[in-house]
Parts: structure tokens; sequence; C-alpha cells
């Protein structure tokens, strides 16, 4: 290398597999070791601190300025480009990049990035001296703004480009990457093998169950190393941020969340600090907790948290974007990452520098030991039998016997059927206790009395490749008993009533009582409404115990307290059937207040059926609807679908603030922004109650997008700075309207031209659209004209996009106003509107090309 000597303790490539692990560092001279050499840390001895002055333990976020010791090691590692955008603030800590850096936040804000050392985080930075940024590309800062590396060193192998301003030292090499050759490979390597063993996903020490309001991952409490799998976004049931929690966990243990999915993957939380008064800080777990996404080409971190832990992403093709405000912990990522903020609320993100002292799984040449375990399907005669259902569980909660449900059930491994030769079989386990548990016989056969048939793997068999396997007899069945299982809805007087709603569950999950959702949930058998001589009746039924659940009273009538009613079918009481009797009470009082909502379209005022709605009841003092969490508001027991007119009707005591929760829309239609309409009831709406109108707007098919190419009038050349934005024509009124009663509708935000003048409008449904130039680079004119436009978007557009090239003149005096210049120079729109009132054929200063 022509501008510095590196001296690496550990060199990269077919040397780091046998040499002892030292965390990959730059600076001048030699490198010290690391802090302390693992089983199995991450590849090139990545994630530890490197002295050296690490404190132990590192500190918690801080802003004082004063620092707190230095660490050497790389903190964040980009396998392609990174990008600063938004308002997004810092990244502490040696920044890695193998392709290019590049700046250009949001006009309007802080034009600052600093890297290295930072105003917020550990405050640990590297020393002084010491290579603050690489990037084995170019490093691109945008006019207008400054990157910031004061007291450490800048190193590139391209060139400095987009005339904003670099601090610290900027210093020119060819080779600035060369010591981190071929550790893009290996983190992909490491990537797969932390989720997978041999190709089958890695087995899970603990569960992750997603409730809605939280992803709850219950460890085994004994593992050194706690592995979690979840195929499945961490969000909220709408979307949106959730918290995350974990619990049994061993004192000392690593945790591994293989975060599965080969397409998007989301994180959207708030959770980072203190989640409840009962619960660890995640800040217990940050050192040791790696989030692995070893498939995902997409992967996006955002929401409130000061998110902990490291994380790895092995799709050298994935593109992360992280906006939440802050990531504590390694960063290492062989694709691309855009720092960025959300397009609304504050900007500020940052990457803290925390190390990864964590024990992973030895990726190296000894694989870890594991077996096989089966279970052979025979009938009375010993003949094998195809088709028979087992799922496999694993021993995980330390309770003797299969749990497989509850609030810790042990954990689920795989389902099979049995083929022609009866058995099935699963490789790759670790060494513990299994359950085979069948859950449907072969066609004319009996499930055995007792479907679970545990087994123990040993390490021993394991190793001596001995396979553990039960044997499963079924006899053939009999004709089966089976009833009627039966309610009757009757007034105080004993007289039938008709329009009492029910739900009949059958007991299913082995879990006393009626359990209606989640996992492992009772199973739901029918709905029915009481005719006039008040009986549900379900004939046919199976031997079991069933629950009559009413939802609804008749109209005039309350719930009963316990609306859930048991009885149990049997083989003594099946010829008769079985019934359960329920009277009801008169339950409308002066007090009540009819309630109407009125479910429509948004366009058309049509009536919309089939959306659901859950009625909660504000009882927690706190603003808004709380549905998950410790004080959450009380859901009442009315749970609606939209009839045929669109409405749910309900009579509710006045005095009280209530709220309706659309859970699921209509077919065809979107999911509304804010899905909550609340409420509030008083006494005078007792005498002529209320209608709430709630619509939702049809799911739009998005066809094509638009291209807009700005260049200089004169010279062609790009032009980078211009501000657009795309209307759709909605309104049938001839041009655009962007005020008014009734304007036209913008479609999504505004785009500013990139370097290469191309703003882009994605993901546009058909029809007419006009752009809006807001805004011109820096030394040019607004013309006096600023809508392009009617331009035709539909089916017959080349390749789904139209292409629209509009010039800008220059303005000898600075940055123009409107009306100083001329008209720009692109073609005009060609198309006509479509009939029925729509904008007849304008010209506009643009046009596709």
């Amino acid at each position: 290398m022509s501008a510095r000597n590196w001296t690496l303790g550990l060199a990269i490539g077919a040397v780091l597999a046998t040499a002892a692990p030292t965390a990959l560092a730059a600076g001048p001279g030699a490198l010290p070791p690391a802090a302390g050499t693992l089983r199995a840390p991450l590849p090139g001895g990545l994630g530890p601190c490197v002295p050296g002055d690490c404190p132990s333990p590192f500190p918690e976020i801080g802003s004082d300025g004063r620092i707190k010791g230095r660490d050497n090691a790389v903190n964040i590692f980009a396998g392609g480009e990174f990008r600063v955008r938004g308002r997004a603030s810092e990244a502490e800590g040696r920044l890695v990049v193998l392709g290019d850096f590049d700046q250009d936040k949001l006009s309007g804000g802080d034009s600052r990035y600093n890297v290295g050392i930072v105003g917020a985080g550990s405050l640990v930075p590297p020393p002084d001296g010491a290579d603050f940024l690489t990037t084995g590309g170019d490093v691109a800062v945008a006019t207008g703004e400054t990157l910031i590396a004061d007291r450490g060193v800048v190193l590139y192998a391209g060139a400095l480009t987009g005339g904003g301003t670099v601090t610290g030292t900027t210093t020119a090499d060819p080779a600035a990457v060369a010591p981190y050759a071929g550790l893009r490979d290996r983190l992909t390597a490491a990537s797969q093998c932390y989720a997978r063993v041999d190709g089958s996903p890695r087995p899970p020490t603990g569960t992750a169950v997603n409730s809605g309001s939280e992803t709850l991952f219950t460890g085994d409490n004994r593992s050194p190393l706690q592995v979690f799998n979840v195929d499945a976004d961490l969000v909220s049931g709408t979307g949106g941020a959730q918290g995350v929690r974990f619990t049994r966990i061993p004192a000392g243990a690593t945790i591994l969340v293989n975060v599965l999915g080969t397409g998007t993957r989301t994180i959207n939380t708030y959770s980072g600090t203190l989640v409840d008064s009962g619960s660890p800080d995640l800040n217990t777990y940050r050192e040791r907790l790696l989030w692995n996404f070893p498939d995902a080409t997409t992967v996006n971190l955002t929401g409130s948290g000061q998110f902990q832990g490291s994380f790895l992403m092995g799709n050298q093709v994935s593109e992360t974007t992280v906006t939440l405000p802050g990531i504590n912990g390694r960063f290492f990522t062989t694709g691309s990452v855009t720092h960025g903020s959300e397009t609304v609320g504050g900007g500020g993100q940052e990457f803290h520098a925390y190390p990864f002292t964590g024990d992973l799984p030895d990726c190296g040449t000894t694989p870890p030991v594991t077996g096989e375990v089966a279970v052979t399907k025979v009938d009375g005669a010993g003949n094998a039998l195809a088709g028979a259902t087992f799922e496999l569980w694993h021993e995980t909660n330390d309770r003797p016997g299969l749990q497989p449900a509850g609030d810790t059930p042990d954990t689920k491994v795989s389902d099979c059927t049995t083929p022609a030769d009866g058995e099935c079989s699963r490789a790759n386990l670790t060494p513990g206790t299994y359950y085979w548990r069948e859950t449907a016989a072969p066609a004319g056969y009996d499930l055995p009395a007792t479907p679970v048939f545990p087994l123990i793997l040993t390490p021993e068999d394991a190793t001596a490749g001995r396979t553990p396997r039960a044997r499963a007899v079924n006899i053939r069945t009999t004709v089966p008993v089976t009833g009627s299982v039966s309610v009757l809805k009757r007034d105080e007087r004993g007289e039938p009533l008709a329009g009492a709603v029910f739900e009949l569950w059958r007991e299913t999950n082995n879990v006393a009582g009626l359990q209606t959702g989640g996992p492992g949930a009772d199973t739901r058998i029918t709905d029915c409404v009481t005719p006039a001589d008040g009986v549900c009746v379900r004939e046919g039924a199976e031997l079991g115990t069933y629950y009559w659940r009413e939802t609804a009273a008749p109209p005039g009538y309350v719930l009963p307290t316990d609306n859930v009613f048991p009885l149990t079918l049997t083989r003594e009481n099946a010829s008769g059937g079985v019934q359960y009797q329920i009277d009801n009470e008169r339950g409308t009082t002066p007090d009540d207040a009819k309630v109407v909502l009125r479910k429509s379209d948004k366009d058309t005022g049509a009536a919309l059926p089939g959306a659901t709605f859950e009625l909660w009841r504000e009882t927690n003092d706190r603003p808004g609807l709380q549905t998950g969490g410790q004080a959450t508001d009380e859901r009442l027991d009315t749970v609606c679908v939209t009839d045929a007119e669109g409405t749910c009707t309900v009579e509710l005591p006045a005095g009280e603030t209530y709220y309706w929760w659309e859970t699921a829309v209509p077919p065809g239609y979107e999911v509304s922004r804010d899905p909550v309409t609340a409420f509030e009831l008083d006494e005078g709406d007792v005498a002529e109650g209320i209608v709430l109108n709630v619509t939702n707007s049809k799911k739009e098919q998005h066809r094509g997008s638009i291209r807009v190419l700005k260049k200089d009038a004169k010279t062609k050349r790009p032009l980078r700075g211009a501000v657009f934005e795309v209307w759709k024509e909605t309104n049938n009124t001839r041009g655009l309207q962007t005020r008014g009663i009734n304007p036209d509708q913008k479609s999504g935000p505004g785009c500013a031209t990139d370097r290469n003048g191309v703003c882009d409008f994605d993901r546009l449904s058909e029809g007419w659209y006009y752009l809006v130039e807001t805004d011109v680079p820096e030394g040019y004119v607004l013309p006096r004209d600023r809508v392009t436009g009617p331009l035709k978007l539909d089916g017959t557009t080349p390749g789904g996009r139209l292409v629209v090239t509009i010039r800008n003149e220059r303005d000898d005096h600075g940055k123009g106003k409107p009306g100083k210049g001329k008209p720009g120079k692109g073609k005009p729109g060609k198309g006509k509107p479509g009939k029925g009132g729509k904008p007849g054929k304008e010209a506009g200063r643009g046009g596709p090309e």
C-alpha cells in the first residue's frame, strides 16, 4: 500500500480459519489483541472491544461530552453502499464501507453527520488518529453539508465528490479496504451457519410469540446459547410498533435471534429501555444479543426505541433501512444500508458503539452432535399404515410430559404424514427428550387413547447413529357415536327468545375452559342465531366437551355475566343429546343510548357489509384506545360484522367513552390509517341515539410509475434539487385543482431530483396525472406554468413507466422566483383524458419521451 503501513493481528483469508481470533482494526502501527478470546466469535474476531482503553462495563448512553474509553474495533461494516439520508445524525465508532459512502440529507434540517466521535452514545470512540471512516469507493457529501470526522482519518479508495465539506484528515489510498478482503463472504457464510444446520433451521431453545402488542421471547432457562427462529415481522397487529421482551434467559447466556424469510423483514418497535417494572431492561442482554437476517433482501428497522443488540445481514444484495432513533451494538451487513429518518417526526438517528461478546455457534470444522428420531405407525396386526398425521415436539419447558399450549409450551419441531412404509422421522436434532403427537388417525382407524409417544435422544445415540423409535398402534374404527348439542334461549318467564347470537366451540387444546384466541385456541365449530323456538342445535357432533358462547343478546336483553356455557357429550347421553338452557334478563334501561355504526365506501357512499369491529370501553384514564400492555382499556363482548346495510347497532349506557376498533375490512378495501373510532355518550344521546359514519377506500391496482428527467434548458445536463409533486385527476374537472372543496388528489410525498436529474413516482394506479414543480435548483427559475400534464398512465403505457423531460432556464442573479423564466421546452402531453367531464387536451411544458 502506498500511503499507509498496515499490521493486523490476524491475516484475513485462508490463515484466518486457524489463527487465534483478533478483532479487525486499523490504525498506525501494530494493533493490540482483543480483550478476550471467545470460543466461537463472529468472523475475523469482530465484536469485542479492541484495547487499549476498553471500559468494563461499557457505559450507558450519555451526552456529557466526556470520553469514557477507547475502542479500535470496527463498529459498522457495509459490504455494499452506506447512505445518509433524511435527518440521520451520527455513526459512533469505526465505519468500514466496501463501496461508496454517500451523504445527501433532507434540506432544511441539520446538514451535519458525525463519524467516529459523536455527541451522544457510549462515548467510547476509536483512538485519536485512527481511521474513523474507510471506503473502497467514493466519499460523496452533498453541497452545503458536512461530514464530521474530527480527530480521525477518512480513508478512501475512490474520490471525494459532491461539493460538501469533510473535516478531519482525508487520505486517498487505492488499497484502503485491502485488510477486509474476504470478510464479506465470511460474514455471509456465518449468517447462514447461525440460521441453519445441514440446510434445516437451527434447532431453537425457546419460543417467540407475537401477541400484537409485543413479541415475547421465552428461553429454556438453561442453555448457554439461547436460539430463537422467527419467520415473521416484529410488528403490531396493525403493522405498527410493538414491544420486544425476553424471559427465562440464564445469566451470561448468548441470545441468537434468526429472523428468517427471503423477502422483506421489518422490526417496528418502541423497546430498548425498560419494558415494564417486572422485566429486565433490554440493555441487560445488549452485548450478548445478535439479530441475524440470513436471507432477507430488504430489512426495515423502524419505530421509536433505542434498540439494543448487534445486527448481521447475510444477503449480499440486501438493502437495510435504519430509521430507529438508536442502534446500540455492532452493525454488520454484507449488503447496503441507508441511515435515515421517517418522513414525519423528528430526526437525530444514531448508531452507538457497543461491543458484542457473545459465544455463537461454532461454524468451523467440528459439526454439532445431532441425531434422528422416528415413529412407526402400524395397525393391530403390525402392518404399516399410511395417512397418520403427527407433530414432533421438543421438551423445552422443564415440565414433565408434553405441553402443546399455555404460557410456556414445549417447542414444536415439525409435522409429518406417514407414507406407505408408515414411518415419520426427523434428523439433525440435538440430544434431548422429544414427543411424537398423533393428531389424526388414518382413514378407518381410531386415534390411540394416549396419542403422545415420548422418546429420548441421547448424545451416545446421536454419535453412534442410532435412531430412537416410537411405535404407534391404531385400531380399526367402529361406527362413531355422535349426538346433538344444543342451547335453548328463554326470557325470564321461560318463553323462547329469537335473535340471540351464539358461537359453538369444541374443546381441543386440553386446557381447561374455553380459549378463543392466540396459539393453541380451541376449535370454533359453527355460528347460530336463535329462531322463533329459541333453539340452536348441532347434530352429529362427536363425543367431547363443547361450549356455547353467547356473543349478542336478543334485542331488549343483556348478555349474562358469564356468557360461556359448557356441556359434555358422552356415550351415555349421546342418544338423547345434551342441551343448555339460558335465560336472559331485559337489559335496556332509561340510561341506554342507541349507537349505529354505518360503514360505507369513501367515494360512492355505498353500504359496505363484511367489516369486523370490536367494541371497547375507556377504563384506564389514558387518552385513546390501549389494547395491549399492563393497563388496557376494557374489551366488551360485542364483536360485530356489518350487515347488508353496512351497519352495526348496539345499546350502551350513557356517560362513558367507547371505541369501535375495525379489525377486518370488507373484501377489496384498504385498511384504514386509523382503524379506531372513538365516541362519547352523554344523557342527551339517550333519547335520539347517535350515528357514526366510517368509510373505507377501495384498494387500487398499482400499474406503473412516472419518471421526471430535469435538465438545463441550454446545456441539457441533468439538474439536481428540483422538487416535484404528482397529482391524480379525481374530480372530473378540466385541469388541475389543488384547493377548494373538491380538489384533485395528491399522490404521496414530493420528490427531489437526484444527481442524475431523476425523480421517480412509483406504485401509481392507472389514470391521468399532473406534475407540479414546487422548487428549482439553485441558479434556476420556476417557469410561469409549473404544471405538466395531463399525463395518461394505463395498461398501454410502455413498460408501465412514463418518462417526462422538463428543462429549466438559468437565472444570472441567483435562485429565481415564479414568473421570471420561460416555460420549459419539454414535449407537450399528447393524451386526452377520458369521457364524463374529465379534463380536455392541455399542452404541458413537458411531456413523455
